[in-house]
């Protein structure tokens, strides 16, 4: 089950007046301040706007879009009510995203097409917006066909004939795992659609990619994957950072920023009941050159003044003369309870 534009949906819902219209969600909502796409309407995809997109960038596609800045919270709030209307259905769901699930629904005695009509109705009745449904045998399936009939879509592939006639077809990049590098290469051996890559036998692509990666593109475009749908699972690490708005020199700004990030992880960790062992900061630059330096701890701890300290830490490692930075970050990871 993957929302449609959900972001979008969900400020569309709250506010009527701005269906049809092409809203950009993202950042502040200024599009002259930096910041990134996160969900884009439907009616601001036609401009070429995506996601992960600068705002920036988006505003010069579409400049009578709608702006609007990321509220979370809200989203969130929706969010619960539409896992909970999912567990409903069925208890063995796979969290993936703030709009997205995987459903295990082997045992209800209905069709994909009964089960799939009372997910969107009972989302549609408590939220107001709608949701795409794809089934299929497994995850990797499920997952493509959810997003072939966007928005408000059901496709249905249950047998090897739909793999070749529906999943086939579709471009390369379609597969769980292959992303704008792999494609590249694939075009370089005259590969583009999926079926392109299903004819390739083992040996090729063992040798191209390697075993693993090799064995994965071999299997996932023949439609078969075996993973299970993860129902529980413990983060590996909880991190928080920020783009300045204008690159900062400042010592006194960037100190602040990094006590401030170290606040908010201490507090995420704390609230989630785990305890870190290792701080890392993350600094990038004006020119985007990015350093990582990390230390780890001699036992677990939730406090912010020592994730802090650590940080600080962290930072006398970097060499910070006569350069500006544009983002500061701060992860901590060997989570425990």
């Amino acid at each position: 089950m993957d929302m449609d534009a959900f972001f979008a949906a969900v400020e569309e819902q709250r506010r009527p007046e701005l269906r049809g219209l092409p809203v950009v969600i993202g950042g502040s909502g200024d599009p002259t301040k930096r910041g990134v796409v996160s969900t884009a309407s439907y009616e601001a995809r036609k401009y070429g706007i995506h996601s992960a997109m600068p705002l920036k960038t988006a505003h010069k596609l579409c400049p009578r879009a709608v702006f609007l800045p990321v509220d979370y919270e809200e989203y969130s709030r929706v969010s619960g009510i539409i896992k909970g209307i999912l567990r409903g259905i069925s208890p063995v769901m796979e969290d993936v995203g703030i709009d997205e699930a995987f459903l295990d629904v082997t045992g209800l005695n209905a069709t994909p097409e009964e089960i799939s009509t009372e997910i969107k109705k009972r989302i549609l009745e408590a939220t107001g917006i709608t949701c795409s449904i794809g089934f299929g045998p497994n995850k990797l399936i499920a997952k493509i066909a959810s997003d072939m009939q966007k928005p408000d879509g059901l496709t249905v592939i249950t047998t090897e004939q739909d793999i070749e006639d529906r999943i086939w077809p579709l471009p390369a990049r379609k597969l769980w795992g292959v992303g704008p590098k792999t494609e590249a290469r694939l075009k370089g051996m005259g590969i583009d659609t999926i079926g392109d890559l299903a004819s390739l036998p083992y040996d090729r692509l063992s040798a191209e990619f390697g075993e693993s990666y090799g064995h994965f593109l071999h299997e996932a475009s023949r439609g078969v994957d075996d993973s299970p749908l993860v129902t529980q699972w413990e983060p590996r690490s909880v991190s928080r950072e920020t783009t300045f708005e204008v690159d900062a020199g400042n010592w006194q700004t960037i100190a602040r920023t990094i006590a401030g990030l170290a606040k908010e992880v201490s507090g995420d960790i704390r609230q989630r009941g785990y305890k870190g062992r290792t701080v890392t900061l993350k600094v990038r630059f004006s020119d985007f050159k990015t350093l990582t330096r990390a230390m780890t701890l001699g036992e677990h701890t939730d406090s912010y003044e020592t994730i802090r300290r650590t940080a600080f830490q962290c930072l006398q490692k970097v060499d910070l003369a006569g350069k500006r930075v544009r983002l500061l970050g701060v992860r901590v990871t060997g989570l425990a309870h």
